[in-house]
């Protein structure tokens, strides 16, 4: 019998067996062939299992060479885990390989019986295809995908697979962070949407990854092929683990009292409500200036294409421009739109179809660019998803931008002498961001929609918008008077004096509610009754710490330092860490600032600080405190840039993850070490630095009191709590509903907590999704919380409905609460209760 052997790992027993049984006739059972294949449960038989994979090794091993071939996905996870549990000299006997499993298998028992050696047996199963394809013609180079070239054919290619969580899938802005991360590395990443069964796209093209119609809760396939596949991989699965940044809250949403186009009456014209508010004013039209294009045959292909070449770098020039002033003026998450038009020009698939569409035809520059785009967004029109066929505006915009500029024309005035309500057939989100609010107070468009980009920003800008009129305001006169509201998305030409009373009367109870929000979040919150709760800010930049004080905060309730540590190949140092820290707690001048520690691992992994084996369920694993007590090193340089940046400044620190006694008292021995060090080196910090942790498993809350004994403060954090008390991963779509933190039993877990945290004489706060949910607000009153942290721009709402409360009425609110039998029944008990109107 020959001394090399082979493993087969594949989903399917069957399969497998079948694969066994096909290869061992080729080679009469000289080469030991062992399987391991499917899981132990008869009603969902397919998967993988480490150690069925690490027994079959075993069983076969062989000091010749053992080579694992395995079928996709977590068969190769289950095969890299497997070979951890082998000793460190058999590691080095053990080759994983990429080739096809079937012809893989036939290839490599054939070779292994000729006596071959391990790396000829290898090369033989990777060269199995060659035969096949070219009895078919066919390149074994390209079979991917028409067009995909498969590149770094002598690295495996790695894969792995997701759940997208975010509320919109991968709209512009997921999209271009995706491609933007792909196209940091040296290997080829391809995508495919497996919940609509689509192809292979390229990552680093921004239309065929936006293309692919992602959105929540459909199931991707992501490969890596090259020297770097791993890392490419991690930092992907970093973006989506981290929602790209998004909370999932409604963020900027279309106004949810009226999306229908209702009848109009008499006067009025109908259309979409978009942005609210009131606009009365002249009205002024734009016309975007109209480029007619013509084809002719050019002789000098390459100086088209160096043309277009030097189109787009200007264009990225002006696009990069908007991006910083509507930074400026709608904040860096809305500016973010801008991201994906930079990407589009960027866009390899779309760049060769142009140079190639000039050098095969030998037409002129504009043609040809025009004819690419016009591609591109019909494939977006195509599409079944209409939020996806909306981002067609953006194509069309930054596609109109470059031929604009190949074309020689001056970019569209959008400067407006007087106030003004802007009539236009559409406006694109390039032409939006360059508003001047001061001077258009309205936006009246024939098409559009609510959840177009150009309206979005419009409601950033607090622009009132009306969209979808009837075309006729197109042959209005300019300096017409109109009217329009963006509540009920109704527009007046030349209203009557009654209507126009009416308006001024809304207008100027918007205006008043907008000042008092205004004003009342800068003020402390207090009850009805004469209770302060404090409200406090979640952040996770430098430019949320300042969002964070112009909308309210008293303080940052909870400083997620993971920012720090994304986006690098190695983990920040002492002295970036202190320059940051320092400047929030500049910004907060004395206010609270509260650092929690590093929490990586389950839903955020960090490509640089690996585990060294796949998690099979990371929201259990090592993450949080675990991960920093293990890593000594970098939680100590965390700490040492906390401590120093502590001195004048209100800073604590905050443990995540805690679960045990054991854990607190870990960390607060390390931190020991680390003020010593820094006593014995002369270097400041505050002595009395104050130490609190994060109550989020339900162990804690078992042990509060115990815990409560050894830190200075709590901080709730629902969000996890509630996945782990029900049970239910929030990420997965099929039982995320489940995790609410309003359910009694997750209420019960939060009153056991705040009684634990009172009785010691500290105090708690809460700081998940929960706290900026102002339904909730009665609740959280009502159990007892000395504060609250919410995101930025929920401080001044949740003020607002901590001053209609009375803690009276809170805690008999709460009372009933605890006794309900499901969330939902606890939104309807609040809903029903009566609590004064804002």
């Amino acid at each position: 019998m020959a001394a090399i052997a082979i493993v087969i790992v594949s989903h399917s027993k069957q399969l497998a067996l079948g694969v066994r049984e096909l290869a061992a006739q080729m080679v009469q059972g000289q080469v030991s062939i062992a399987v391991a294949a499917g899981i132990d449960d008869p009603e969902n038989p397919l998967g993988t299992d480490p150690i069925q994979v690490y027994e079959a090794i075993a069983s076969v091993f062989s000091d010749d060479g053992v080579l694992v071939l395995m079928d996709l996905g977590s068969a190769l996870l289950s095969a890299e885990m497997a070979i951890e549990f082998l000793p460190e000299a058999q590691q080095q006997k053990v080759y994983l390989c990429e080739a096809p499993l079937v012809e893989g298998a036939i290839a490599a028992v054939v070779a292994a019986a000729a006596g071959r050696d391990i790396h000829q047996v290898m090369a033989e199963a990777r060269g199995a295809l060659l035969a096949k394809a070219t009895q078919l013609g066919v390149s074994p180079l390209s079979v991917v995908n028409d067009n995909i070239e498969v590149r770094n054919p002598e690295f495996p290619t790695k894969e792995i697979r997701l759940i997208v969580s975010n509320r919109l899938g991968l709209h512009a802005r997921p999209a271009a962070q995706f491609v933007g991360t792909a196209a940091r590395f040296q290997s080829q990443i391809l995508v495919q949407n497996l919940t609509r069964n689509t192809g292979l796209v390229r990552g680093d093209s921004i239309n065929q990854v936006t293309t692919l119609g992602v959105r929540q809760g459909h199931e991707l396939v992501i490969t890596a092929t090259g020297s770097d596949a791993d890392e490419a991989l991690a930092a992907l699965q970093a973006l989506f683990a981290n929602n790209f940044g998004e909370d999932n809250l409604v963020l900027n949403s279309p106004p949810a009292f009226h999306h229908e186009v209702t009848p109009a009456t008499h006067g009025e014209l109908s259309g979409i409500a978009a942005s609210a508010g009131v606009a009365i004013a002249p009205v002024v039209h734009y016309q975007p200036t109209h480029i007619t294009i013509t084809e002719y045959h050019v002789d000098d292909p390459e100086s088209e294409w160096q043309r277009v070449q030097a189109a787009i770098h200007t264009a990225r020039q002006e696009i990069q421009a908007v991006f910083s002033q509507a930074s400026l003026q709608i904040g860096d998450t809305e500016a973010a739109i801008f991201d994906a038009q930079l990407l589009f020009l960027e866009d390899p698939v779309l760049l060769e179809a142009a140079h190639q569409r000039i050098s095969d035809r030998h037409i002129n520059a504009e043609a040809a660019w025009q004819a690419v785009v016009d591609e591109v967004a019909t494939s977006y029109r195509t599409l079944e998803d209409s939020y996806l066929q909306e981002r067609v505006d953006d194509v069309v915009d930054v596609g109109q931008r470059v031929l604009r500029l190949l074309a020689g024309n001056l970019p569209a005035n959008l400067h407006f002498d007087e106030p003004s309500i802007l009539v236009a057939t559409d406006l694109t989100p390039s032409d939006t961001a360059r508003l001047d609010p001061t001077k258009v107070l309205g936006i009246c468009t024939t098409s559009g929609s609510a959840t177009s980009h150009s309206a979005i920003i419009a409601r950033t800008l607090g622009i009132p918008a009306v969209l979808g009129v009837d075309a006729q305001v197109l042959h209005l006169a300019d300096g017409t008077l109109m009217a329009l509201d963006g509540e009920s998305g109704k527009a007046w030409v030349e209203p009557e004096s009654h209507i126009l009373d009416l308006l001024a009367a809304k207008q100027e109870a918007w205006q008043t509610a907008q000042q008092e929000a205004r004003a009342t979040a800068h003020q402390p919150a207090i009850t009805r009754d004469g209770r302060q709760v404090k409200v406090f800010a979640n952040i996770g930049s430098i430019n949320d710490v300042q969002v964070a004080v112009a909308s309210g905060a008293e303080g940052v309730g909870l400083l997620r330092t993971e920012f720090l540590y994304l986006d690098r190949t190695s983990a920040p140092t002492e002295e970036e860490q202190l320059e940051v820290y320092q400047a929030i707690a500049q910004i907060l001048d004395n206010r609270p600032l509260i650092i929690r520690t590093l929490d990586v691992g389950g839903d955020k992994p960090l490509p640089y600080l690996r585990v060294g084996f796949p998690e099979a369920n990371p929201f259990l694993g090592w993450r949080g405190i675990r991960f920093c007590l293990d890593r000594v090193d970098l939680f100590k340089t965390q700490l040492r840039a906390i401590l120093r940046a502590s001195v004048g400044h209100q800073i604590k620190i905050m443990l995540p993850m805690i679960a045990t006694l054991g854990e607190v008292r870990a960390a607060k021995v390390i931190l020991g070490e680390v003020q010593a060090e820094l006593n014995q080196a002369g270097i400041p910090f505050d002595a009395a630095i104050k130490v609190g942790i994060m109550v989020e498993v339900p162990s804690a809350v078992a042990i509060a009191d115990q815990l409560a004994a050894e830190v200075d403060f709590f901080s709730i954090g629902t969000n996890d709590l509630s996945q782990y008390v029900m049970a239910s991963d929030r990420t997965n779509p099929r039982v995320a509903n489940l995790a609410d933190a309003l359910h009694p039993a997750v209420l019960r877990m939060v009153q056991q907590t705040i009684q634990a945290a009172h009785a010691a004489g500290i105090s708690v706060g809460l700081c998940g999704e929960l706290a900026a949910d102002t339904l909730a607000t009665p609740i959280l009153l009502g159990l007892g919380l000395d504060e609250l942290s919410v995101n930025p721009q929920s401080i001044p709402g949740v003020k607002q409905a901590i001053a209609r409360l009375s803690i009276v009425e809170s805690e008999a609110i709460v009372a009933s609460a605890l006794q309900q039998d499901s969330a939902v029944h606890v939104r309807e008990l609040i809903s029903t209760s009566v609590i004064p109107p804002a």
